[in-house]
């Protein structure tokens, strides 16, 4: 009858337990949210480099521009310094149009958008349209700077 019954069977380890810091059971959004402020910084420096293109002072008009479609637009440029270029690619004068239908074969829309420097002669620009036209390409768009009124603005 000396046997003794002792109550809580380890209780002493739980109680020394408690005295430490129990699990946290929330969700620790302090280093997502500096993540993500740290990837917005980089978006916002990175996306205007992304913006690539062939430098060319186009004239200004008052038209509207056209509404914005699924795929990039089939761009073809003409510098002041006289290249022709197919999007970024430079293209001889008789290679333009072979090079672009093998492009139109892939796309699913055959308009094209002219981009021509203003100190260029309308008649060097007015070859190539002729040249896309007698190629197949009948939907050719001139592609200007929205700025300034028509003609002068009517005064």
């Amino acid at each position: 009858m000396g046997a003794g019954v002792i109550k809580g069977g380890g209780g002493g380890r739980r109680g020394r337990r408690r005295g430490k810091a129990a699990a946290m059971s929330e969700i620790n959004v302090t280093p997502f949210v500096d993540v993500m402020l740290v990837l917005l910084i980089i978006f916002m420096v990175a996306a205007p480099m992304l913006t690539v293109g062939v430098p060319v002072n186009m004239p200004n008009t008052a038209a509207s521009a056209l509404p914005t479609e699924q795929e990039e637009p089939l761009t073809i440029t003409m510098t002041a310094d006289g290249l022709l270029m197919i999007q970024n690619t430079e293209v001889a004068d008789g290679e333009m149009i072979p090079k672009l239908q093998a492009i139109a074969a892939e796309r699913t829309s055959k308009k094209v958008f002219l981009r021509a420097d203003g100190a260029i002669p309308y008649e060097r620009v007015a070859q190539v349209m002729g040249a896309l036209n007698a190629g197949g390409f009948n939907e050719i768009g001139l592609v200007t700077d929205a700025e300034g009124p028509a003609f002068g603005g009517g005064g």
